[in-house]
């Protein structure tokens, strides 16, 4: 067999291995392909330098020093020199045509009690999470995500957020799309752990949680 009769070979074989197993679809991309923390150890991008020593580095270059001042907007560099970066994920929004926005609170402490939410099977849907960064400037902030279905790990995913200035307002982070997959086996019940962490390993969320996907969506009270 020719390589290229080969390699369509193999592909039609990952598309068959993917129908009923439950996963999460996703468009691919280099960060959906990526392994898993269980998979991979992460490597510091370098030493952490404070917002005055990000500052001093570039002082000669002024089209970048203005870039990075525009970047850090009215944080007092004085004052944030010797304090730690503090990120807080402050709420998770699911976002879906078909309904109204569910807007989930991240519990101050521990993980969500009981079941979290429901998806509908077959739906499209974004995440949407509402960061607050303080203090420091936050480099490299990765939202990692595994999902298990009786005990089975069933679809793991990673994306790069990217770095974050301390300000006053949140950020917001949409992911890209999904879709919930479908069929009698792919609805009941999931357990989740969901991590975000920075360049330096510090983690600043990791909570485990359990959702549904059902044939609908949950009414809504």
């Amino acid at each position: 067999m020719e390589s290229g009769e080969k390699k369509k070979a193999a592909e039609e074989m990952d598309n068959d291995s993917d129908c009923g197993s439950g996963r999460m679809s996703r468009p691919p991309s280099e960060v959906s392909l990526c392994p898993t923390e269980d998979e991979e150890e992460f490597t510091p991008m370098g030493p952490k330098c404070s917002i005055k020593e990000h500052l001093e580095k570039d002082k000669d270059d002024e089209s970048l020093r203005r870039w990075k001042e525009q970047l850090l907007g009215s944080v007092d560099v004085t004052a944030a020199e010797a304090q730690e970066p503090d990120v807080k994920i402050l709420s998770l929004t699911i976002i879906s045509a078909e309904r109204a926005d569910i807007v989930l609170q991240m519990p101050e402490s521990g993980s969500p009690k009981g079941l979290w939410f429901t998806l509908k099977e077959g739906s499209k849907y974004r995440l949407r999470f509402e960061i607050k960064v303080s203090n420091e400037i936050v480099c490299g902030l990765r939202y990692i995500n595994t999902v298990w279905k009786t005990g089975l790990k069933v679809d793991g995913s990673k994306e790069m957020l990217g770095t974050f200035s301390p300000q006053a307002e949140p950020y917001t982070h949409e992911m890209p799309e999904e879709t919930t997959p479908s069929g009698m086996f792919a609805r009941g019940t999931y357990s989740a752990r969901t991590k975000f962490i920075d360049d330096d390993k510090k983690c600043y969320l990791d909570i485990n949680y359990t959702f549904d996907i059902q044939k609908d969506w949950a009414a809504t009270s």
